[in-house]
């Protein structure tokens, strides 16, 4: 079966959604998510978008905050554009319906600071900020009549004129999609394919994010041809609530924003003796000194207190974190919460211009999935709604210059004459769970050549396991996700590799300084058996 569709979207989180509304009025929208709609990173970010809305901030402050945050990787040209498109993006989300949180006093929105940033200039809609984006936007998409939804759809492999060796240059076509309800492969032919996929924390075996980031679109553009960029900086958020029932349960930035106190179980605080920031420091130094203390103490966390402040100012605050925390016998009016890092945002990605372009005509990148210069080696908190708003506009704005077509191709259809249903999915769930745990072990906050060089041998063994049954075995959802947290897996640990000083996000024992003899310089990886050329 063959869906034609003059936009495929591949994700359905903020930068998926907003795009997908800003081309609808002129454009049929196929948007692919591979559960509910909604469920998705966006929907679990609860400290808001960074944007300079406040007379007393500035275009300049929020561009120097972000390129300090970057370790020196950040393209100051694309933060620039980034931060002056902020406060216009942040007015369209408004005009969407969005409601953030205002002053007390009702004259304007309230804002926020978090780590990293010098002004308060986060807008937020309380503690809860991507559920009210998300669903928000989610209700506009549903009720578009351009817009065609297929959820619990998975997208396996990317169509491309260089796979089906047609043609000098490389163009994608569409998509090869799991349908999941029917268990049938489905053929999607578009004009444009637009990748929002987000991130691919679930490579971690500790992570702040739902099931569905497994790195796919970036998985998908490498094995399409798509260079990939900066793997190895993998944010570590530093405050997650630590208790066996709550799994990947945030406690946002703005906690420490508005005066939340980190504390050994001994209730010393210690983020004074790390930073003179202390808990407003960037989050790479927040999550390794996190790290470093429990390691020296051998406990299993460390505590958050914010319980010095008002309870009334907590509750109107933090009123999810005060619920949810209440609901696992923990009253953060009275007491601290335990906390413990876990993996958060991928900062690498795909590569992209300003357009969101990738390397493979007629593929775009945006949100998490793509790199686009904004974060460097370390993202500023709270920049990451930012840039899917941004890139989305901007994807959309290049999207509607070019000429409209209606020439449908017809595209081979998934071929299963070789395959059989598995009667070994213990072979799945045995090389997922392995992979985690070596990522979170050799590949974590901190680092060292030779525990790099192990996750290495171990990934290579099960790149060709994993292989070796997609080859052999019809695809499912599971063996789809395990395949791209692998490929990506490799990216992060060659990047990582490749890197031989600590700067940003990437921090190694062997190599603990940065590396200033030479200009600092992103890790690009090149797919192999491609010839790239940069996008004009």
């Amino acid at each position: 079966m063959q869906h034609n569709t003059d936009i495929l979207i591949i994700g359905g989180g903020a930068a998926g959604l907003s795009l997908a509304l800003r081309l609808a009025d002129t454009h049929h929208i196929s948007l692919i998510s591979k559960g509910i709609l909604r469920e998705g990173s966006t929907l679990y970010a609860q400290g808001g978008v960074a944007a300079v809305l406040d007379p007393e901030d500035s275009v300049e402050a929020h561009v120097q905050d972000t390129l300090a945050a970057g370790a020196g990787l950040c393209d100051e040209k694309v933060v620039r554009f980034t931060v002056e498109h902020g406060a216009e993006n942040i007015h369209w989300l408004i005009d969407q319906g969005i409601e953030f949180t205002r002053t007390q006093d009702d004259r304007g929105y309230h804002l926020t600071r978090e780590g990293g940033h010098s002004q308060r200039r986060i807008i937020h809609a309380q503690d809860a900020s991507g559920r009210a984006i998300e669903t928000t936007l989610e209700h506009r998409v549903r009720t578009h009549p351009n817009i065609e939804i297929f959820e619990h759809h998975n997208a396996i492999d990317l169509i491309t004129t260089h796979k089906m060796g047609k043609g000098n240059g490389n163009c994608c076509l569409g998509a090869y999609i799991l349908d999941r309800k029917y268990n049938r492969v489905e053929v999607f032919h578009a004009q444009q394919t637009v990748l929002a996929t987000g991130g691919a924390s679930k490579v971690y075996l500790y992570t702040s994010n739902p099931d569905t980031s497994t790195g796919d679109g970036i998985a998908m553009a490498w094995r399409a041809g798509c260079r990939v960029a900066n793997m190895e900086f993998n944010q570590f958020h530093p405050t997650c609530l630590y208790h066996p029932d709550a799994k990947s349960f945030l406690i946002t930035e703005a906690v420490r924003g508005e005066g939340g106190i980190l504390r050994l179980p001994d209730g010393t605080p210690f983020m004074k003796k790390f930073d003179k920031r202390a808990e407003l420091a960037p989050r790479d130094i927040v999550a390794r000194a996190i790290d470093h203390e429990m390691k020296r103490l051998g406990t299993e966390c460390v505590y958050l207190d914010i319980s010095h402040k008002p309870a009334s100012f907590i509750k109107r605050m933090f009123p999810t974190i005060y619920q949810r925390c209440k609901e696992y016998g923990i009253d953060i009016t009275s007491e601290p919460i335990p906390v413990v890092p876990a993996a958060h945002y991928t900062c690498g990605g795909i590569m992209t211009d300003m357009n969101g372009r990738s390397d493979v005509n007629n593929l775009y990148a945006i949100g998490e999935t793509a790199f686009t210069g904004l974060h460097g080696a370390n993202r500023m908190a709270s920049n990451s709604i930012l840039e899917c708003l941004v890139f989305a506009q901007a994807a959309s704005r290049h999207i509607l210059k070019q000429k409209k077509k209606r020439e449908i191709i017809l595209l081979p259809g998934w071929d299963e004459s070789r395959v059989t249903d598995s009667d070994e999915e213990v072979v799945v769930t045995h090389n997922w769970d392995e992979l985690r745990r070596f990522m979170w072990d050799y590949v974590g906050i901190v680092r060292t050549d030779k525990r790099l060089r192990r996750a290495k041998s171990r990934v290579n063994l099960l790149l060709k396991e994993i292989d070796e049954y997609y080859g052999n075995f019809r695809v499912t959802s599971d063996l789809l996700e395990l395949r791209n947290l692998a490929v990506v897996a490799d990216l992060i640990i060659q990047a990582a590799i490749d890197r031989k000083e600590s700067r940003g996000l990437h921090y190694t024992l062997d190599h603990p300084r940065p590396d200033n003899r030479h200009a600092p310089a992103n890790t690009v990886l090149y797919p192999v058996n491609f010839a790239i050329k940069k996008p004009a």
